[in-house]
């Protein structure tokens, strides 16, 4: 395929005009993009899953981010609060999960300008061009894009959208705790022992994890906030015992060096250290998750551990492997990924985590992200595919690129920046959003 002219905007028909630049996804980054949209005069929909804006980051609340309040904001949505009297809370200090949700984004997607255009409870099933299925090729470009969505109580619609900003992250799709990749064998006999990554250990999920044996797969950011709750709880709750299963021999991701960008995210890497120092953490290095199997009230997990298959009883396994984009709603979009790690092309060198931290990516807006599909950009955590070095001020970035390239403004879409460059948050604290 070839990539379309990067020079300015494709030519728009009086039709395409008329209609809305469509936005999946109402977190922080796509609740960003329509900001700047809206102060550019270009009209917006908002289609967003759940019941609420900024729904997935509800998710991971109760936990606390590793950068300031003053790095977690996106400029364009500042300014349009900024206009209701709203200001920015302690700039120095890290904010809560929920307390991004309550001072900013709620805020943020209940402005008129926004909450206007704001649809929840409405998930998007698959895009494409009106009247023409991927093959297709002549017209295309003077084509609205069709969403097909979906209610929850199943009713199907469509809307007709001029161009698509895909801001749907990746948190609804985990990576399998298979080293394959593959999704584990027996799943499904053992799906209600299996958590999703940051459980609420200490609120909300208290009772489910207190005097149990809970096994934290996963070597990131997101498993280390989950073993050191677990820590915290075995401390108040008798019986509470606590597995650390990776399948390198070390958590190479997980650092505590005194050179990283982010302090407290180094201070999480030594907390659990010490606490598998301490034997609070027992910690099962080298092992490949093959399947799993139900024992009674339990699940056995089954693997390969330095060339022997061997058996790991728990009570609970927490998912914190990772996450990955899921494509399937662009089955009719022509795309143009990088094979190994599902991000756009000219994205993938620069985000690659065998080379890079978040700190570490370079800025990149519209010219990264294109696809040969004009008008259609994927933005966000869902950008970088299966790379966990996603930083929360480059997302913002990103849509101010990509909504200055829709109206026409080469000049501003061309000229990327970070005012703060190696700070904010990585995808694999957040396993979607944030921790830390």
């Amino acid at each position: 395929m070839t990539l379309l002219d990067l020079t300015a905007p494709p030519s728009r028909s009086d039709r395409l005009t008329a209609l809305p630049v469509a936005i999946v996804g109402a977190g922080p980054v796509g609740l960003a993009a329509a900001a700047h949209l809206v102060e550019r005069g270009i009209d917006v929909v908002i289609l967003e899953a759940g019941p609420d804006a900024a729904s997935s980051v509800r998710a991971w609340g109760h936990t606390r981010l590793f950068s300031p309040w003053r790095h977690v904001v996106d400029p364009a949505a500042v300014r349009l609060l900024e206009t209701t009297g709203w200001t920015l809370p302690d700039a120095d200090r890290a904010p809560t999960g929920a307390e991004l949700v309550e001072s900013y984004l709620l805020p943020l997607a209940r402005l008129e300008a926004i909450a206007s255009r704001l649809r929840t409870g409405i998930r998007v099933t698959d895009i494409s061009r009106e009247g023409m299925d991927r093959t297709r090729t002549r017209g295309r470009a003077a084509a609205p894009f069709v969403l097909r969505t979906q209610t929850a109580d199943g009713a199907i619609g469509e809307v007709t959208a001029r161009a698509v900003i895909d801001a749907s992250g990746t948190w609804h799709s985990p990576n399998p705790l298979t080293s394959s990749g593959l999704e584990l064998l027996g799943l499904t006999d053992v799906a209600d022992l299996v958590t999703a990554p940051l459980p609420d250990v200490l609120g909300r999920d208290r009772a489910r994890f207190a005097g149990r044996h809970t096994t934290v797969v996963g070597a990131g950011h997101s498993a280390a906030n989950t073993l050191l709750a677990l820590v915290e709880l075995s401390r108040s709750a008798p019986g509470t015992r606590v597995t650390w299963m990776i399948r390198n021999a070390s958590a190479i991701r997980l650092s505590s060096s005194t050179e990283d960008e982010l302090s407290d995210r180094a201070k999480l890497g030594g907390r659990v250290e010490q606490a598998v120092a301490a034997g609070e953490v027992d910690l099962v290095d080298g092992f490949e998750i093959i399947r799993a199997r139900r024992d009674g009230d339990r699940v056995v997990v089954v693997g390969s551990r330095r060339g022997e298959v061997v058996e790991h009883p728990t009570d609970l396994v927490v998912n914190a492997t990772g996450f990955r984009p899921d494509l399937s709603m662009l089955r009719e979009i022509r795309l143009d990924l990088d094979e190994i790690v599902e991000a756009p092309r000219r994205l993938a060198p620069l985000i690659d985590p065998n080379v890079h931290t978040c700190g570490t990516v370079e800025p990149h807006g519209f010219r990264e992200l294109t696809h040969p599909e004009p008008g259609f950009f994927v933005v966000g955590m869902k950008s970088y595919g299966r790379a966990p070095t996603f930083l929360l001020a480059t997302g913002y970035e990103q849509v101010r690129s990509v909504t200055a390239w829709l109206s026409g403004d080469l000049a501003s879409a061309s000229t990327v920046a970070l005012t703060l460059p190696a700070t904010g948050v990585c995808s694999t604290d957040i396993g979607g959003a944030g921790c830390c």
